[in-house]
Order: structure tokens, then C-alpha cells, then sequence
């Protein structure tokens, strides 16, 4: 399979799993078609044109020929220059190495980050929150967020690819996509009663197996084992956390329990006054679970070989 492909594969299989469905996806890409075509051509110039065929600003190609063909790849959650130098030693070692894959996003994906994160918008639309209301909660924090990556320093690890000439590459939304879509089906199919059974259900995961085997597992933060789980929302996709002052809209629309991968102490302070409970499900465990699940579809047209690192295992579903 060729680079662009597995990336025209990765982007295929998020929007498949996107909870805004192919209508929803297929507005914000004709939104961004026109947003181009209204630029002038010297802001043109600077407009990142993957955007008019793929909503996931967080997925990119950061250095490789688009046919270059991939057998082997070199794949983890965070893949930074330490993991980059590690391609290039397997490869001094006889290993061929043909793709880096990240989960999180690096480069112009991490600089972009924020583009995603409308996704929180529509999760609390299909809640039923006022589309007003879910849209000025979320802009909030996106601006947050962008401000937050502005110092970074963005092409430090796509340099260290460029130099050696490794082919790199990340796949974050479509991922989280699979994940969220995959938890959300299977609670709403088996209902779990009690956070417990909430819990239990996880841990025939093996991702959330090998994550409790390290103490980084699943775990209720807020509530109690015997409480009932109601009505539960998985939030595991839009980039990074949605606004810290959603909970008592989602309460006020009958969810009782969240499962996600990660919260922030401030994000904690809310949902405990809102009185929802909290499964944090654990990041990196999700991450597995996420990019395995995508991986999966993949492999349904051709058998790759993974060399697992930086806190992932492939585990075929």
C-alpha cells in the first residue's frame, strides 16, 4: 500500500465513524472549499489544501513520497525525534522501516489542533442543546486552546524525519472517531446498569487490560461503583477536552455518566457540581483501542507489518 493511500484510508475511516455522519462531514469540506475560493491569491498561497478533502486538520503527511510503499511501519501514541532516531537505528540494525506513524499530532496537525475541536459543538447539538448556547461554550475553549499551541515549537520532530528522510505521519480524529463510536454502540447495545458494569465492560478490552496491568486502567474518579450509570456520553473525540462549563448543560439533558479518556482538574471541579459521574477510561489505553480499531479497517485490503513503540500494541479486533 502506497503513503497516500493509508492516508486517504485513515481519513476514509474517520469520516465512516464520525458522529456528525457523511452529511455533516461533507458541509464542513464544502465549507472549506469555499473559504478557499474566496481568498485572494496571496492568501491562497498559505492555505494548507488538504483541507478540501479531508476534515481532520489533526491527520497529516509530514514528510514522504505520496508512493512510496509501505510494508513495515514503526508505530506509537507520541513519536517524537527520540522515536524518529529509533527508525533510523532498526534501520542501521537491517530493519526496514518504510513509515513513521504517530497517534498525536506533530507539525502543522499539532499547530491545527484547535480546527477540530467544532466536534464538541455538535456532540452537545445532538443532546439537545441549543445550537447557540453549544456554540459559544465551545468557542471559548478552542481559543484556549490555539493560544496554548502558539509557543510551541511545531516542526522540531518533522525536521527530524526531513533530515534523515523517514517517512512520517500521524492519524489523531480518525481515530478518536473509532474509538468513541465503538464505546458509545456498546453501551447503548448492552446498558450497563451500575459504573461497575460500566467498568467491567471496559476491561474485556484488552487495550484496557494491558493498560490495568500497568495501574494506568480504567477508574471512576467521580461517584461510586453502585451507582447507577443512567444515561452515559463517551466524549473521546474533537482534538482535546471541550469546555469546562458543559456538565450542567449535559446534565440538564438527562446524561449521568461520561467515559473519557482524560480530565482536567478544573474539568473535574465542574462535572463534580453538576453531579455527574466520571469514568476516566485512561488515554493511552483509548489511543490503542482507537488507532487498533482504524488499523483493522485497513488491514481489511492489505496485511502491514507494525513495530510497536511509544505505549501502543496492535491487538486485531
Amino acid at each position: 500500500m502506497q503513503l497516500r493511500t493509508f492516508y486517504q484510508e485513515a481519513v476514509r475511516i474517520g469520516v465512516k465513524n464520525d458522529l456528525r455522519g457523511k452529511d455533516g462531514v461533507a458541509r464542513i469540506l464544502e465549507e472549506n472549499k469555499k473559504n478557499y475560493k474566496d481568498l485572494s491569491q496571496e492568501e491562497k498561497k498559505y492555505f494548507d489544501l488538504e483541507k478540501l478533502n479531508n476534515p481532520y486538520s489533526d491527520t497529516r503527511i509530514f514528510w514522504g513520497e505520496d508512493n512510496t510503499e509501505l510494508k513495515s511501519i514503526l508505530i506509537g501514541i507520541d513519536m517524537e525525534g527520540a522515536e524518529i532516531i529509533l527508525a533510523d537505528r532498526l534501520r542501521e540494525k537491517g530493519e526496514k522501516i518504510d513509515l513513521v506513524l504517530a497517534h498525536h499530532p506533530e507539525g502543522r496537525a499539532l499547530a491545527s489542533l484547535a480546527s477540530v475541536m467544532d466536534i464538541h459543538a455538535d456532540v452537545l447539538c445532538q443532546l439537545g442543546v441549543s445550537e447557540s448556547v453549544a456554540e459559544s461554550l465551545i468557542s471559548e475553549r478552542i481559543t484556549q486552546v490555539s493560544r496554548s499551541l502558539m509557543p510551541v515549537n511545531h516542526l522540531r520532530s518533522v525536521d527530524f524525519a526531513r533530515v534523515l528522510d523517514i517517512p512520517f505521519m500521524n492519524i489523531h480524529t480518525p481515530a478518536d472517531n473509532c474509538v468513541n463510536k465503538y464505546l458509545s454502540k456498546l453501551f447503548l447495545s448492552k446498558k450497563p446498569r451500575l459504573l461497575k458494569d460500566v467498568v467491567d465492560m471496559l476491561m474485556k478490552l484488552k487495550e484496557y487490560q494491558q493498560a490495568m496491568a500497568i495501574n494506568a486502567g480504567p477508574s471512576i474518579i467521580i461517584g461510586d461503583k453502585k451507582n447507577r450509570a443512567g444515561r452515559i456520553l463517551v466524549d473521546m473525540t474533537g482534538g482535546t477536552e471541550g469546555s469546562k462549563e458543559m456538565f450542567s448543560n449535559i446534565a440538564s439533558k438527562g446524561i449521568s455518566t461520561i467515559v473519557c479518556m482524560h480530565l482536567s482538574e478544573e474539568h473535574f471541579k465542574k462535572a463534580k457540581e453538576a453531579h455527574i459521574n466520571v469514568i476516566i477510561a485512561g488515554h493511552i489505553a483509548s489511543d490503542n483501542l482507537g488507532l487498533n480499531l482504524l488499523l483493522d479497517e485497513i488491514e481489511k485490503k492489505e496485511k502491514l507489518k507494525f513495530i510497536e513503540c511509544s505505549g501502543f500494541r496492535r491487538v486485531r479486533h
